[in-house]
């Protein structure tokens, strides 16, 4: 494990942090499979513990004790605070950076076998939400979270770092694109696996969230909607159960990932 002081932030060895949009990283071909950035010792500690492998890290000096044995064979960079913020273009606060091999993703069938509790988030597109409702899947125990082909990127530096790391600790994958979608195998593959599918949203009929809860499936997929228009019609046809938490105070509803904790703690 090499550390490598670098002084000049058009390095080509820093082209990984400088260089490529997060959307980018996920894109790129070589290494096979593309990058996600990781940020600060905690993440990038919980991200190794999940088996992710490190391309390198990109250091500051204060911090080097914190994150240099994360870092397996991979180089470390080490840079001064103002070299980190010309590569990246914000002041990185917490010290460390990893350029992190994005892993295969798993099939939606091997991710939900065992599971009781599936959060599915459709076509949520802030990551600060994805990653705020990864945090609550873990800590109020959902087994594992699904995503549609246009939600957010749940290794996005920011849902990443919302989400305290748990999207290394949560079992996660896409559902399968298609012209309905994702919803045409989705449903079929949630209900292959023995999934009762509950569709959180406004609607006429729908089953307060507690007499739900009461009466409970053994093993449930919860779908939330995306920010402003909620659920799509395609994913409320592919509900068993429309569920709706109770408001008061004239207010309708809650932002995605505060609708995603109080769901999950009711059926948790």
């Amino acid at each position: 494990m090499p550390v490598v002081r670098i002084d000049d932030p058009t390095d080509h060895r820093l082209s990984d942090y400088r260089d490529l949009t997060d959307v980018a990283l996920r894109r790129v071909l070589e290494p096979a499979g593309g990058l996600y950035i990781a940020e600060s010792a905690k993440v990038i500690g919980r991200a190794v513990a999940a088996g992710h492998r490190p391309r390198s890290l990109l250091v500051q000096e204060k911090w080097i004790d914190d994150a240099e044995h994360l870092a397996g064979d991979a180089p470390v960079y080490l840079v001064d605070d103002v070299v980190a913020e010309q590569l990246t273009g914000y002041a990185v606060h917490r010290g460390a950076l990893a350029a992190m091999h994005r892993p295969l993703l798993r099939r939606v069938s091997e991710v939900v076998a065992d599971a009781r509790l599936v959060l599915v988030l459709e076509d949520i597109v802030d990551h600060t939400n994805v990653g705020a409702a990864f945090r609550a899947a873990a800590g109020l125990g959902a087994d594992a979270v699904l995503v549609t082909p246009r939600c957010a990127d749940p290794l996005y530096r920011r849902s990443v770092r919302v989400s305290m790391g748990t999207v290394f600790q949560v079992p996660w994958t896409r559902l399968p694109d298609d012209a309905d979608g994702g919803w045409r195998a989705g449903r079929e593959l949630l209900h292959d696996a023995g999934l009762h599918v509950a569709a959180l949203a406004l609607a006429d009929g729908a089953v307060p969230l507690d007499v739900f809860a009461a009466e409970r499936p053994e093993r449930v997929a919860l779908l939330m909607g995306t920010e402003g228009d909620g659920l799509s019609r395609r994913a409320l046809a592919a509900a068993d159960t429309v569920v709706t938490i109770p408001m008061t105070g004239g207010v309708d509803s809650l932002n995605v990932a505060s609708a995603a904790a109080v769901a999950l703690w009711a059926l948790r």
